[in-house]
């Protein structure tokens, strides 16, 4: 089965930084649309940021300018680079999968919490 396995969230400082990773496995992981999203205590689950299988980004205004979302095809992996974080970054940090055709896949979150 397809699994999206997240790693690198933690507790950091105001102003720290955090690099999340996810690690797809049985997707042909270089033709689909991967995309970060967060979800707050008592708040929506938001897109923070997307990567196209042709390496666009997009980003939301929020994070513009601190986050960095990347691919490695060759190791079916996915990575946001968190910089200057703030305590409202704090949330649970998922991962996505999906496929133009409609496939569509989460990875069981990794907690991010920006405290001092």
């Amino acid at each position: 089965q397809v699994q999206l396995v997240e790693s690198g969230g933690g507790l950091v400082q105001p102003g720290g930084s955090l690099r999340l990773s996810c690690a797809a496995s049985r997707i042909i992981f270089s033709s689909y649309v991967m995309g970060w999203y967060r979800q707050a205590p008592g708040k929506q689950r938001e897109l923070v940021a997307f990567i196209t299988s042709s390496s666009k980004t997009n980003y939301a205004d929020s994070v513009k300018g601190r986050f960095t979302i990347s691919r490695d095809n060759a190791k079916s992996t996915v990575y946001l680079q968190m910089n200057s974080l703030k305590p409202e970054d704090t949330a649970v940090y998922y991962c996505n999968a999906n496929h133009p055709v409609g496939y569509n896949y989460w990875g069981q979150g990794t907690q991010v919490t920006v405290s001092s």
